[in-house]
């Protein structure tokens, strides 16, 4: 009997073991990610939040469009049982590509991002252009319900913090690399996630969805009102600049998003530049990118000339008087005669071409100028100088209330212009 009860229990557990398994493999993989995204009007960062570590704790990041990683703060008060260290030779060292493969930090006793034999890797502060070698790391990391184990991560000291917005315990890179957060959440669910991501900022809170899936928005002026907004993208390919942009970076491509700008229109009217300016050249000088660091686009010197030249000429047509300049701005305007739309305020637009000219990215009202008081109004664009690094960095107050998708797969930027002329913004997506 006693043999008997013995099987009956051993095969009682096999039973429960297997289904409990089944039941875990047949948990349907998420198909999108959604990470909430808002703006903090004192440092013009945008920030957003995932739950780190065992216990789950919350951490705020700055988002970093080419950010090549997701870094924390580790010094100060990071407690997880999860947590581990990149020791050397490990497979988080390897798909890191560390700076330093092995290494020793001294410490009374080991802690997260000190600890013996292990990889590091240089993080980097965009906001401040500081930059600091540290430990590779992983922890466990969920972004809404969905638990992701072993994401690997940079743990960094108290002082990168430095510039970011108060709170921020870290950056959040969506750069282009194999630990960027866009490779890795696709990758952590085998291809069911696509390796793509949409971004939407505003000025309260927008969204990055990782994933694919169906861009609806509410009608500002009724919710019972859906749009999917996807019918309205424009696509235009990705590029590569092949010599990295980050400090302390050798031997790797740039992990930014760099797109073909040939031209640019004020009014739909095309501006004479040098358009040399616009290509890549083999040191990895010039073109154009996207950024969520920068607050404003910023044109090197000769092109931003020209652009704003052309833009005042627009208004002083409209009788649009100009006026002194606010910092960091150079070309400021009265709002006297400046009307309002549903665009918001009712300016010469403004449009990036590209290749054959047939696909282009235009820049309405609220997207082409910051309003600094309620008599001034200046065109949000910022003089780079001579011969900067990337001639032409589209920034993020010309992002807001539009909708951009990286496919990284097929290598393409699909954009929608500002969601205003569809009455959406940001705030209003329904996921």
């Amino acid at each position: 009997m006693a043999t008997s009860h013995l099987q009956f229990c051993i095969l009682s557990l096999l039973i429960f073991t297997i289904s409990h398994s089944k039941a875990q493999t047949s948990t349907p993989k998420p198909k999108s990610l959604l990470l909430p995204v808002t703006k903090d009007s004192s440092t013009l960062q945008y920030l957003t939040q995932l739950n780190l570590g065992t216990p789950l704790t919350p951490k705020t990041a700055v988002l970093d469009l080419g950010g090549r990683h997701l870094w924390f703060d580790c010094e100060a008060g990071y407690n997880s049982s999860t947590y581990r260290p990149g020791h050397c030779g490990s497979a988080a060292c390897s798909v890191a590509k560390p700076s330093f493969t092995c290494g020793i930090c001294f410490a009374d006793k080991p802690r997260p991002g000190c600890n013996k034999y292990t990889c590091s890797i240089a993080l980097e502060n965009t906001i401040t252009r500081t930059v600091g070698y540290f430990e590779v790391s992983t922890d466990t990391i969920s972004i809404q319900s969905t638990i992701v184990s072993n994401f690997i991560f940079g743990c960094a000291d108290t002082w990168l913090l430095k510039g970011l917005s108060s709170g921020a315990k870290g950056m959040a890179g969506l750069g282009r690399t194999h630990i960027g957060l866009p490779h890795q959440i696709s990758s952590k669910f085998g291809g069911t996630l696509p390796r793509k991501f949409a971004l939407c900022l505003s000025k309260s809170n927008g969204f990055v969805l990782f994933g694919d899936a169906r861009y609806v928005f509410y009608s500002s002026h009724n919710k019972s009102n859906l749009i999917d907004v996807s019918k309205y993208f424009s696509f235009t390919k990705l590029y590569i600049n092949p010599v990295p942009t980050a400090d302390d970076v050798k031997g790797e491509p740039s992990a930014e998003y760099f797109i073909g700008v040939t031209s640019i229109l004020v009014n739909k009217k095309p501006v004479r530049i040098n358009t040399t300016l616009l290509s890549i050249d083999r040191k990895g000088y010039g073109g154009t990118k996207i950024s969520t660091v920068n607050p404003y686009t910023v044109l090197e010197s000769s092109i931003y000339k020209v652009v704003a030249e052309t833009f005042g000429m627009e208004l002083k047509a409209m009788n649009v008087a100009k006026v002194a300049s606010v910092a960091p701005f150079s070309d400021c305007f009265s709002m006297e005669f400046l009307g309002y739309s549903r665009l918001e305020l009712s300016v010469p637009d403004m449009a990036f071409v590209f290749g054959n000219k047939s696909v282009y990215w235009e820049l309405h009202g609220a997207n082409l100028v910051a309003e600094i008081s309620r008599d001034v109004v200046c065109l949000a664009f910022v003089d780079g100088g001579l011969n900067p690094r990337t001639s032409i960095v589209i920034g993020a107050h010309q992002l807001e209330d539009n909708l951009l998708q990286f496919d990284l797969a097929a290598s393409k930027l699909g954009f929608t212009s500002t969601l205003l002329q569809q009455d959406v913004r940001c705030t209003n997506f329904k996921f």
